[in-house]
């Protein structure tokens, strides 16, 4: 009897059937509310992305959003969890537009050189959902696909951001390198949103 009651004291008993439950987002729960947050990098000068608007003026880089505070806070953790890493692989990257009203959306979707499909209310730019982001090679926005460089940028980004849970446009039919978005169906995401 003494022997039981010192086995069951040590730990070394346990009743059959009985095993821990383990919760599905239990460790993405306590990596939430442990982890630091991160701090969105300072703002490039407009002269960084020259180049970029000259590359692609149908993108209209000087009339893109990008204050961080307009995303959904969360979106914005995994984002520069992304940049953090693509950092540490040698590209550097910055936003190029985050929060995107359906106005702009319905310009950049109804252009002569389409730069979307997704119409006003269709994209998740317009819930801080999506963020496009591009590689920085000696203080310049690189956006070129027919840069080596830069194309290798847009690939270890697909496969950081993708590691992290998110979408990329560089798999989709109409390809959009620079794209990374919260993965799911926007109306599941907003259904989501709505519950909280």
């Amino acid at each position: 009897m003494v022997v039981a009651i010192t086995l069951h004291f040590a730990g070394y008993h346990q009743e059959i059937g009985y095993q821990p439950q383990k919760y599905a987002h239990g460790n993405q729960i306590r990596q939430a509310l442990t982890e630091e947050k991160l701090v969105p990098p300072p703002p490039l000068a407009p002269e960084a992305f020259v180049d970029a608007v000259a590359e692609k003026p149908q993108l209209a880089l000087d009339k893109a959003d990008r204050d961080w505070n307009k995303m959904d806070p969360a979106f914005v953790q995994d984002v520069l969890r992304v940049m953090e890493r693509m950092k540490a692989r040698g590209f550097p990257m910055v936003l190029l537009e985050g929060y995107r009203s359906a106005e702009r959306q319905n310009r950049l979707a109804g252009g002569s050189t389409k730069v979307t499909q997704a119409k006003g209310g269709e994209s998740k730019h317009q819930y801080g959902l999506a963020a496009d982001l591009a590689p920085v090679r000696n203080g310049k926005v690189v956006i070129s696909e027919r840069d080596t460089w830069a194309m290798q940028a847009y690939t270890a980004l697909g496969e950081e951001a993708q590691a992290q849970g998110l979408g990329w446009g560089g798999v989709w039919s109409f390809r959009d390198y620079g794209h990374i978005e919260r993965a799911g169906s926007l109306r599941a995401l907003l259904a989501q949103r709505e519950k909280k």
